[in-house]
């Protein structure tokens, strides 16, 4: 059986409301479901939704900047109060406390060794320093309130790394796209059918870089970290 909840945002005196499935507009919100009308039980937005009463459209569009439906409804989801039950609030803070720590492992280095901040750093830092996570907020908007406080922990730093690789002629099909997926900058074919190129990725992932390289060269790739 659905259980049908009442999503609501409120700005000044105004209130918003829509009814919803309960489970289907947790999907939307922890991004399992992409379509926000599908989640609607009555495609209204009321002021008070117990009454029935519909919200005007003039308020609507002084708050919410459009009149749509769809970016209407996903606003008050993202932004408003949707009731959740105790599980579900702990699997999407689970699941948001795992976005922010690829977020950081994968676009961050220590400082003072310069090598990657690894995910299980990043994670043992987060439970030192008792980070907390708002379930509701995304991952993006809370990175650099947990930096802040993980920075007396772990140092960190956001920055990108270039590296030099020369690649064998036999091994340059099997790592052509691995190089332009991690940003290839350039390219110079050499006399041999070797590859030089540059490229250049967030520094939190290079031991994954070097990894996939390794691993299609049989380790006979040549890389040189550029400054």
């Amino acid at each position: 059986m659905s259980k049908i909840v009442t999503a609501r945002y409120s700005s000044g005196k105004d209130d918003f409301e829509i009814l919803v499935d309960a489970d289907m507009a947790y999907e939307y919100v922890t991004g399992k479901r992409s379509d926000p009308l599908s989640v609607l039980e009555a495609e209204q937005v009321f002021k008070d939704a117990k009454k029935g009463e519909r919200q005007s459209d003039e308020k609507i569009k002084k708050v919410f900047g459009t009149t749509d439906l769809a970016e209407v409804v996903s606003q008050i989801l993202k932004k408003g109060n949707l009731p959740i039950t105790t599980e579900q609030k702990a699997k999407m803070l689970e699941e948001k406390r795992k976005q922010i720590i690829e977020i950081i492992a994968r676009n961050s280095i220590d400082p003072r060794t310069k090598a990657p901040a690894t995910a299980l750093r990043v994670e043992n830092a987060m439970k030192e320093a008792k980070v907390s996570i708002d379930p509701f907020k995304s991952a993006n908007d809370q990175i650099e309130d947990v930096v802040k406080k993980l920075s007396v922990i772990l140092p960190i730093k956001f920055t990108n790394i270039k590296i030099e690789v020369v690649i064998p002629a036999d091994s340059v099909n099997r790592c052509y796209n691995t190089l332009k997926q991690y940003g290839l900058k350039s390219e110079d074919w050499l006399s041999n059918g070797s590859l030089k190129a540059i490229v250049e990725f967030p520094a939190g992932m290079q031991n994954e870089f070097y990894d996939k390289l390794n691993k299609a060269t049989q380790g006979r790739a040549e890389t040189k970290i550029l400054e």
